[in-house]
């Protein structure tokens, strides 16, 4: 039986998540392009590109709900890791993938302006010569040895895609959400302490502490490396970089990735209050359609 440590939660301490972050790329101008345009009944799917830093663009999917009133919240879509590397936005979108995974389209069929970019090392972001190539720990270790990380960059392309949500006239500035599942849902953790503007945050089988990570059936992915953090902090020092951001810890009995969700939901109560809740499902590493309405019910209430 594998033992886990029984730590509490660490104290909050910015300076050392700001040192093990290291420093974001600058922002540059979005020069946004839109690249096609589909009707997809209820809604519209754009794909767009957009720039991220000075010598690199990004391509979302963003969908955009018809016959809206006014400005309508808006929600960023991270999509799984599950190892497959050619599949990124278009999965959430429904175009590819597994249907559990198409909460971009769904959430669009509800009412909320969605976006769903490839994370980095994702679909049309994987430079290997099959496509479907693992190279996220190549972009990690060129970043570490000039003293970046690759968790920087990506919350960094949150934000940028935040900012392009904010610019169309379609989304409320004021009602930002983000919901992810997996990988999405371990990121879903960390962007509303860096990005104050995300009102509502979804983390589905992805809250797993650092302290707990530790084993060979998990381990640490390589966008969530920090170098020295977790020798006496966890994820309870994100959260408490919090905003005003609400959370849904959503998690799973039979699921690693969702090891330590009560430990880590108790530590969540005490910073944050009845903004945070809890979500427990007796499943795997699953996102049914049940879990998913008790998630869009969340982003709906909160957002």
């Amino acid at each position: 039986m594998i033992e886990y440590p029984q730590t509490g939660p660490s104290r909050p301490l910015d300076p050392l998540l700001d040192a093990a972050l290291g420093p974001r790329p600058e922002r540059v101008p979005l020069d946004v392009e839109r690249l096609e345009s589909v009707d997809c009944g209820s809604y519209v799917r754009e794909k767009v590109s957009y720039a991220v830093t000075a010598d690199q663009r990004v391509s979302a999917y963003v969908c955009v709900p018809k016959g809206a009133d006014g400005p309508l919240p808006a929600v960023f879509c991270h999509h799984q890791h599950a190892g497959q590397f050619h599949l990124g936005k278009s999965e959430v979108v429904g175009l590819a993938g597994h249907p559990d995974q198409a909460y971009a389209r769904e959430l669009a069929e509800r009412g909320f302006v969605t976006i769903a970019p490839d994370a980095i090392g994702f679909e049309e972001r994987n430079w290997s010569p099959d496509g479907r190539s693992n190279v996220c720990w190549f972009e990690l270790s060129s970043r570490l040895v000039r003293g970046r990380t690759l968790l920087a960059s990506c919350l960094h392309e949150v934000s940028v895609a935040l900012d392009h949500l904010v610019s169309r006239p379609e989304v409320d500035p004021t009602r930002l959400g983000f919901i992810g599942h997996s990988y999405g849902g371990r990121t879903a953790l960390w962007a509303p302490a860096f990005d104050h503007r995300i009102t509502a945050s979804v983390s589905h089988c992805g809250c797993i502490p650092y302290r707990y990570s530790l084993t060979h059936d998990t381990g640490v992915q390589a966008e969530f490396v920090l170098p020295g953090f977790a020798a006496a902090h966890d994820l309870e020092d994100v959260l408490a970089r919090y905003g005003p951001a609400s959370l849904l810890i959503s998690a799973t009995s039979d699921d690693r990735w969702s090891r330590g969700a009560a430990e880590l939901f108790a530590g969540a109560r005490r910073l944050l209050g009845d903004r945070v809740e809890l979500a427990m499902y007796e499943a795997g590493h699953v996102f049914t359609a049940p879990m998913r309405e008790r998630a869009y019910a969340f982003l709906r209430q909160r957002c």
